[in-house]
């Protein structure tokens, strides 16, 4: 009779077990969260043209292949997906990366080759067979020798049931594994988030019935991830966070289990890859019915307006509906569908306008790693319309949020001003004088967006610059975030000077028009029609630098206080220092480019005639200065100086900006002497002190060893004058506080040196002798200063000259330009750009501020006075 008793499971056939044996000879564990670097042809053809639509930029490679050789990397996703696994797995090969072949917690079935599906299968059963149980990749210590072997790996941090699993299952938690890893072995293990965008714009505050149906934008569906990839595929992109070094995390643990450390540590990375996502989507994008209700109905807000309904003795629904239009005439209404219109209609006009930017993309790259830690507030200098413009289209270029714009309440006519709001422009009055309710309103609106975590754009000089230099910072929007910091609106807040140039202008003779006492145009529809023609012309290159980032919080570290312990006037100096401090990191990131040093050699020269070689000695003494000063010099420059310097004497040719001297058609090229009509001078001035901030000191330096008087000096004697300087001219040019006057001048003397317009004495110490050619050459340096010396004299001739007291500064102004244009006719000074409405307002304001109010003052004036003609005496013909 046939015996129906089943077989014990570990009897197996003879020849089938040796077989199973000699199979699993070499190795026993097999894991399907394994994948080899080589799938098979079909596989990698399949996945190497499945990713390779989505973009990741240079500068992400660079964060992995900067960490150590002996580094073990493991890349870590926020949520479970087998997509972005495949994606680092694919592309991360292509690109010569540390690339992942194992996964946590994740089975690849489709995409492993056949027989390798076979020996994980086998080396299963046979672990079953054997010990009853499944092999365990953690209890097998797999991963850490896959880890060990390949050096990488790829971690989930969320998973669906993942909670359930480890605090109910008592499943290994992989960060544990990752933990216990690292306090074993003696390399360090970084974990490197990566993050896959399949879309730019924020999150709606409700989600749509696409998003509902499909998944959001940023956590897409399976069907609407295929989609994207296959019909969109530009639209997707993968940027890497900064890495964690584990070893050096658990360094700073305090003494607790591997568990507790596991959780923090998943708090930090998803917190990471929260922010660096918000970084560049921007925050959840609500509807300016629910920011209004938010910003109106606050406790502050409501409690302000009771109070000010009582003071003024009106209605309160009155002082409501005031509130509520004051937040209607500031807010913007951000919209991602008109910044990619805006984004398309820019790249075309940029292309048609400009020769290419140039763009610091690694300080980029950092501005983006700060925006992690807090909202960026983003301080351009502001030389024209259309540097909002630039600095909006660079950042959604390069997969960051447009920033909220704080813009002059003149640009929000009709059409512009919707669109504007649309890219995140919001509206302010140029003064807040008398208006109380509006200035609350201004500052809760502030609040909310820094609140938010949506980064803020303002122009710290309150106004574009019409002279081509930094005019001084204008404080009163730095005073409101601060004070919203202050408040709590943010953990951090970091401000980021930014550097915007150009090779020219657009708005040139506009500003030319207005230095020299023209009326401004209001901005309106028409000016747009007309801008039309600026099109038709090349403007050359756009210049974009960004500085270190300034961290509001490590300031106040350092200084060991908070704002709220520091008394209001203490404040307010901090906030006057941060100013300043702003203004000179924009200056420090100013771009040197072959028009601004041509201009500046054609002007300082002290000829009315001049030749092309001449113009190249003064250019070639300039820009052995600022080279040795680390200036930022334009690619151009770098390429070849001579060809830079020589297109832009041809360029200003062409503009007619100079023009050949009359003279004998005979005369061979490179003698050709050329001269500026006095009505171009003003133009050549705008770009000359576009470089000028790096000259600056020279300039003083120079002056202060003419005043001198002799071929030999001390540089002790010179730091008087030079403080002097400072002073005379600070609402001309800042200047970093905390270097010494002497500090400066050395810096200064030591290129002068260099140059072989000075030479040490051989036996007196810190003695110098000025050379033949040095005396020359410090005048092509102090001939920065004429202008200036020229305009502060005609307002000093205005004080003597005007017995009636005038209270209107524009039409004081106004007096005094043409008094400073009656002086040039008169040979009474010398350039056509000292008639300047620009300097002669810093003029007053230096002279009021220095007892000088009016023709009494008659002491200080001729004090001043003399002091200014000594000075030009040094910098006559």
């Amino acid at each position: 009779m046939k015996n129906n008793k089943k077989q014990p499971i570990t009897v197996i056939p003879g020849k089938i077990r040796n077989g199973i044996q000699r199979l699993l000879k070499h190795s026993r564990d097999h894991y399907l969260c394994f994948l080899p670097a080589f799938t098979g042809a079909l596989s990698a053809l399949f996945l190497k043209r499945l990713f390779r639509g989505v973009f990741m930029g240079a500068e992400q490679a660079d964060i992995v292949k900067n960490l150590p050789d002996n580094a073990i990397i493991v890349y870590t996703a926020k949520h479970k997906s087998r997509f972005k696994f495949l994606f680092a797995h694919t592309r991360y090969r292509q690109l010569m990366l540390p690339t992942p072949l194992v996964a946590f917690d994740c089975r690849i079935y489709c995409w492993q080759p056949v027989s390798r599906i076979l020996r994980v299968c086998i080396s299963q059963l046979d672990a079953l067979f054997r010990q009853r149980s499944l092999l365990s990749p953690y209890r097998s210590d797999y991963y850490r020798r896959a880890l060990v072997e390949t050096k990488c790996g790829f971690l989930s941090l969320v998973e669906k049931k993942g909670f359930y699993r480890r605090f109910v299952k008592q499943r290994i938690d992989p960060l544990v594994y990752l933990i216990e890893m690292q306090k074993k072995i003696d390399h360090p293990i970084y974990l490197v988030p990566q993050l896959m965008f399949f879309s730019r714009n924020p999150l709606p505050a409700m989600p749509n019935f696409i998003d509902a149906l499909f998944g959001t934008s940023q956590q897409p569906g399976a069907l609407r991830k295929i989609f994207t990839l296959f019909r969109h595929p530009g639209k997707i992109f993968v940027e890497l966070s900064q890495p964690l070094n584990l070893k050096r995390w658990l360094s700073q643990q305090s003494d607790t289990s591997a568990e507790q450390q596991a959780h923090r540590l998943r708090y930090q990375l998803m917190v990471q890859h929260d922010r660096h996502r918000q970084s560049i989507t921007g925050p959840i994008l609500k509807t300016n019915e629910e920011l209004k209700e938010s910003i109106l109905t606050g406790d502050r807000m409501r409690i302000f307006i009771k109070k000010h309904a009582k003071a003024r003795q009106e209605p309160i629904n009155k002082i409501r509906k005031k509130a509520d239009e004051y937040l209607d005439e500031i807010s913007a209404r951000y919209s991602p569908t008109i910044i990619r219109l805006l984004s398309y209609g820019l790249k075309w006009i940029f292309n048609s306008m400009f020769d290419g930017a140039v763009i610091d993309k690694a300080g980029l790259s950092r501005v983006k790693a700060m925006s992690q830690k807090g909202p960026l507030i983003l301080i351009p200098c502001h030389k024209s319309h259309i540097d909002y413009l630039v600095l909006s289209y660079v950042l959604h270029n390069n997969n960051m949020p447009c920033p909220h714009i704080a813009a002059g309440k003149n640009l929000s006519f009709w059409p512009l001003g919707p669109i504007f709001r649309g890219g995140g422009a919001f509206f302010l009055r140029r003064t807040f004088r008398g208006a109380v309710l509006y200035s609350r309103v201004f500052s809760a609106y502030l609040y909310m967006l820094l609140e938010e975590g949506f980064n803020i754009e303002l122009f710290i000089e309150g106004g574009r610059s019409r002279t081509g230099k930094l005019l001084m910072p204008k404080l009163g929007l730095i005073s409101i975030l601060l004070d919203a910091y202050r408040k709590e609106a943010c953990d951090d807040m970091i401000f980021v000077p930014v550097y915007i140039g150009y090779d020219r202008i657009i708005e040139e003779n506009a500003y030319i028009h207005e230095v020299e006492g023209g009326k401004k145009e209001t901005e309106t529809f028409s000016q747009v029609i007309k801008a039309r023609r600026f099109l038709k012309k090349r403007y050359g290159k756009i210049y974009i630098n960004f500085h270190e980032p300034i961290s509001t919080r490590d300031l106040l570290d350092e200084m060991g206080t908070t704002l709220d312990q520091m008394p209001q006037k203490q404040v307010n100096v901090f906030v006057r220092n941060l100013g300043w401090r702003i203004i000179n990191a924009i200056d420090r990131q100013t771009v040197v480019t072959p028009p601004g040093l041509v201009a500046a050699g054609i002007l300082n020269i002290a000829k009315s005639r001049f030749s092309r070689q001449e113009i190249m000695e003064v250019v070639n003494t300039y820009l052995a200065f600022v080279t040795s000063q680390g200036a930022k010099l334009a690619d151009t420059i770098i390429v070849n100086a001579d060809a830079a310097m020589e297109y832009a004497i041809e360029h200003y040719l062409s503009r007619k900006l100079i023009e050949k001297a009359p003279g004998d058609k005979d005369i061979p090229e490179d003698r050709t002497e050329f001269m500026v009509s006095p009505a171009k001078r003003s133009l050549l001035e705008f770009y000359k002190n576009n470089c000028i901030s790096y000259l600056v000191p020279a300039a003083y330096t120079a002056l202060a060893i003419l005043k001198k008087d002799a071929f030999q000096f001390n540089a002790y004697d010179l730091h008087k004058e030079y403080a002097f300087f400072q002073d005379f001219f600070k609402y001309e040019f800042a200047y970093d506080v905390e270097l010494s006057s002497e500090r400066y001048i050395r810096k200064t003397i030591k290129t002068f040196i260099n140059d072989a317009m000075l030479m040490p004495h051989q036996t007196i110490p810190d003695s110098y002798q000025i050379t033949s050619s040095g005396y020359r050459k410090l005048k092509w340096f102090a001939a920065f200063m004429k202008p200036y010396f020229e305009s502060y004299r005609v307002v000093l001739q205005f004080y003597r000259a005007n017995r009636k007291e005038i209270t209107d500064a524009k039409e004081k102004l106004k007096k005094i330009q043409q008094l400073g244009t009656q002086m040039v006719k008169n040979k009474e000074i010398d350039l056509i750009e000292s008639v300047s409405k620009i300097n002669y307002s810093n003029g007053l304001k230096y002279f009021s501020t220095n007892g000088i109010k009016n023709h009494e003052d008659e002491a200080r004036i001729a004090h001043y006075d003399g002091l200014i003609q000594q000075y030009l005496s040094f910098l006559s013909p």
